[in-house]
């Protein structure tokens, strides 16, 4: 490789400048879908909603009877209990569970639910009350759940805050933040606070402050369904975050130069970049394609030849481009002044036979 000329580094810079603003997406990304309206006179059951999130712009996650099951009691929820012939703990008061995750009731005392699903719940108070009442009978209700922020970052149609209820994976938090765009990248980064739990990723990796995990895993494994053991359940305050696509530009003598969104992928081939600038102009010097690569995180890049002229005839390996790569197709002066001269000939004697009618 050598480094280019500074009159082709003009140019280059010049031709990728005009048309980065016009970054055209790559044609096989399935575009997302929102999730599914619920069929009239049966709307899904969600969260209350206190706060007013939802008018907010923050959104509140559907609740299922699944999601009510498996819910786990934790500090900050607000619950109703009711005790079948003990007036003293009535379901018209709201019992709110304390930052040590207990709930203190008249009678049964300090009953510690912390991580308890509400039956689990009923359960331990109806231990704690029978030495007053024989078989006691309990019965809790949520009131209100406590808040269980996700946010969901980056390339997705509708970034912002998720308050999930119960357990929700990753795919279908995903999907309440509408999925992905069709310039997402080809990773997708989760980032959990180790006091929340273990972030079961692997390639996991503490941050620089040693209170976080952070993973990424691949887009396109998400989009293919290739590894179920990705779609892990998130965790309360868990980030996820999805940048934007890299691009490669395709400038020159092609019929339709730009800048292309490599989506999920990390490289496309010379002839695929090719093709989605439309294919040469009829006065490409083919044979003269440069690849003018980035060297680090410097401003200089270098010049790879790419003959495309062997490559569209078979007769040469095709070559990959990486993210912010320029595939310059360069003017050949003797083909164009050939068809600058054909073009006046033909407009000559266009001219000639008109006249002499």
């Amino acid at each position: 490789m050598q480094r280019y000329s500074k009159w082709l580094w003009a140019g280059v810079l010049a031709g990728a400048a005009a048309v980065a603003q016009t970054a055209m997406p790559l044609p096989d990304r399935p575009e997302a879908k929102a999730p599914a309206t619920p069929a009239a006179g049966k709307p899904t059951p969600t969260a209350p909603d206190p706060a007013g999130l939802a008018s907010s712009g923050t959104i509140v996650a559907p609740l299922d009877e699944t999601s009510l099951q498996s819910y786990t009691l934790g500090p900050e929820d607000k619950l109703t209990v009711k005790v079948l012939d003990l007036e003293e703990i009535s379901d018209k008061d709201v019992y709110r569970v304390d930052m040590s995750g207990n709930l203190n009731l008249p009678v049964a005392g300090r009953v510690h639910v912390d991580g308890m699903t509400v039956e689990q719940a009923e359960t331990e108070i109806e231990k704690r009350l029978g030495s007053v009442l024989l078989d006691p009978e309990v019965t809790i209700s949520v009131a209100e759940f406590r808040p269980q922020p996700v946010s969901v970052l980056g390339a997705v149609r509708n970034p912002g805050v998720v308050q999930i209820i119960g357990r929700k994976t990753l795919y279908e938090v995903l999907s309440l933040a509408g999925g992905l765009n069709a310039d997402a990248g080809n990773v997708i980064k989760v980032t959990r606070a180790k006091r929340y739990g273990p972030l079961p990723l692997s390639g996991a990796v503490d941050d620089t402050t040693g209170q976080y995990r952070v993973a990424e895993l691949s887009v396109r494994d998400v989009m293919n369904a290739k590894s179920p053991e990705q779609n892990i359940a998130i965790a309360p305050h868990d980030v996820i975050s999805v940048p934007k696509a890299d691009l490669i530009y395709v400038i020159g003598c092609v019929k339709k130069s730009g800048g292309f969104i490599l989506s999920e992928r990390e490289k496309i081939s010379a002839l695929q970049a090719l093709s989605l600038a439309e294919g040469l102009d009829r006065a490409a010097a083919s044979s003269k394609a440069k690849i003018l690569r980035s060297v680090g995180n410097s401003d200089n890049r270098v010049e790879i030849p790419v003959n495309l002229k062997k490559i569209l005839a078979g007769k040469g390996d095709d070559v990959p481009l990486l993210a912010n790569d320029i595939l310059f197709v360069p003017t050949s002066m003797p083909k164009n002044a050939a068809i600058r001269g054909l073009e006046s000939a033909i407009s000559i004697g266009t001219g000639i036979a008109i006249y002499r009618r």
